[in-house]
């Protein structure tokens, strides 16, 4: 069951948002399809050589990042909510102390909404909702924001091998 997002203070919620030139169902796909994802996924350098999706409430998204030095990544997800193509909402599992050297990140809710802004375009957001303001701070330092607009413009790329930004 979802919290109330509304009443999740700012300094627990986090919000990042990119406009794609693809219509919604473009990005839809790329999100939802595990060879799509697998495409673009993780910050600059990284790929994804494990990309498993089972897209329904309660089910599992376990996905590998590799970093550029070799060094793998492994996460697990749990969908909460899917509404094609408007909205996914999931949790990711707490990860391995020993893959991150005793620094894992925290586990937390994200919420992606797809939404046509008409003209074939889709603003993307993604609202991550986090358990503490520490938690936040954590993710922030280890550069979310700046990975995840890594990870857009890789998605950006691969639209337009899909059709979409042009």
């Amino acid at each position: 069951m979802l919290p109330d997002l509304a009443t999740i203070p700012d300094d627990r919620h986090l919000e990042i948002e990119r406009i794609f030139d693809a219509p919604r169902e473009l990005v839809w796909l790329a999100f939802s399809d595990p060879y799509h994802l697998s495409q673009w996924w993780g910050p600059k350098g990284f790929t994804n050589p494990v990309c498993e999706i089972d897209l329904r409430p309660g089910g599992r998204w376990h996905h590998v990042m590799r970093g550029p030095d070799g060094r793998d990544y492994p996460a697990d997800s749990v969908f909460l909510e899917v509404t094609p193509p408007e909205r996914i909402v999931y949790r990711n599992a707490q990860l391995d102390d020993a893959v991150f050297e005793g620094n894992p990140p925290p586990s937390f809710l994200r919420v992606i909404t797809f939404s046509d802004i008409g003209n074939g375009r889709t603003r993307l957001t993604l609202d991550a909702y986090f358990d503490t303001a520490a938690n936040k701070d954590a993710v922030t330092r280890r550069g979310f924001r700046e990975g995840v607009l890594e990870s857009y413009d890789k998605l950006a790329a691969h639209l337009s091998t899909l059709g979409g930004e042009k």
